[in-house]
């Protein structure tokens, strides 16, 4: 996240948005990779107080100087420099129950003419890097564009957070009241001592990094953690920089998507038919998005395929996406079969909303960019 995250997921490889502990909620969730940029600190945010002389970030500090062998000093000034958001504490807390996940609105915010044009002038600039990365890492163009194109459209919306306070506040004063708050503490103050890390490597000042609400950076928004494990320097200058450079972020979205299993060649999800009173739901849906039923299995509880989906060699999943409160006047839910692709492309963002988003984002790119009709 990463990344993360506008309100309809709820946690960002982020990647992203990356690794950051997500809900598959399909409800708008706010944050920098879903549009709902922060022009300016959030008035709940501008009489924000500092960490400094906090016995708790006094600590923190200590401990994580201690493991890392840094001065302590040094982590004590950078934390004691962190301010508290409110605004950050507000976001990250879960959909308010009752909010019926709706896909058809959840695509309508991403696979839309401004998102698709900007995709295909970003993919006309980025011809040539987005080739080798495709070489390269097996991965292809249209879904490093639609990552992309959801994540910060392009890199116009990277989240004005600075991401120092972002991850302070999440790693000292994460909202008890979360259902999983101990667990996403940890995982905040772990990405709170990689971005001091990242810091010292490239020679930044702590509190130089924007991005996102919950700490996610740059065009692919990748968590610290993310950015040290699979940001990659694809431009060939000496230095990572994921927030100016689309050649770094192209080819680090790729290796980010190569190394958690993405298997070239194999398509993310095929059509599905349910059999009417005959689909056992109860047992396709129990693995959610995971891959774990063979063709022919998957059929044999009621889900029906066409060629080439009924010869597909890999596990699938049944992924259901909602449309709404059919009481409320929503529709029914939709279903694709999902490979293990689909399931990788979650990996980047633990939603199903979001990778099928991702996946017609790019794929409608692709067709602006080769259809018959074009011409550029």
């Amino acid at each position: 996240m990463t990344a993360l995250g506008l309100a309809l997921l709820a946690a960002t490889p982020l990647a992203s948005a990356s690794a950051a502990p997500q809900d598959r909620t399909g409800q708008l969730v706010a944050s920098a990779q879903h549009g709902k940029r922060a022009k300016a600190m959030p008035r709940a945010d501008q009489e924000a107080t500092r960490y400094a002389g906090n016995a708790a970030a006094q600590a923190l500090a200590a401990e994580i100087a201690q493991r890392r062998g840094w001065e302590q000093d040094w982590v004590a000034h950078w934390i004691g420099q962190a301010q508290q958001l409110p605004s950050v504490m507000r976001l990250i807390a879960p959909a308010q129950p009752g909010m019926a996940k709706n896909w058809a609105a959840y695509r309508a915010r991403f696979v839309e003419p401004v998102r698709i044009e900007a995709g295909l002038r970003f993919w006309q600039a980025q011809r040539e890097t987005l080739e080798r990365a495709e070489a390269s890492y097996g991965v292809p163009a249209w879904l490093i564009v639609g990552i992309i194109g959801v994540e910060t459209l392009y890199g116009r919306h990277t989240g004005n957070y600075r991401v120092l306070d972002a991850l302070a506040t999440l790693s000292l004063d994460f909202p008890e009241t979360h259902p999983r708050a101990a667990e996403r503490q940890a995982y905040f103050r772990g990405e709170l001592e990689t971005l001091l890390q990242l810091s010292r490597e490239q020679g930044v000042s702590p509190d130089a990094w924007r991005g996102s609400y919950a700490g996610a950076m740059g065009l692919p928004q990748f968590m610290p953690s993310s950015w040290t494990r699979h940001a990659v320097d694809f431009d060939g200058d000496g230095r990572i920089d994921l927030r100016t450079s689309a050649a770094d972020a192209i080819g680090s979205v790729a290796n980010y998507m190569q190394q958690h299993g993405w298997r070239s060649g194999m398509t993310t999800h095929y059509p599905v038919r349910l059999e009417a009173g005959d689909a056992d739901l109860a047992t396709l849906l129990a693995p959610d998005i995971k891959p774990s039923f063979d063709a022919a299995r998957f059929q044999a509880l009621g889900a029906r395929l066409e060629q080439p989906a009924s010869e597909h060699a890999g596990p699938l999943a049944l992924v259901e996406l909602r449309n709404g409160d059919p009481l409320q006047g929503g529709s029914a839910p939709s279903y694709v079969a999902g490979t293990e692709n689909f399931y990788v492309v979650t990996r980047y963002n633990w939603s199903s909303y979001y990778a099928l988003a991702v996946i017609e984002l790019g794929q409608a790119v692709q067709a602006e960019l080769t259809g018959p009709g074009a011409t550029r």
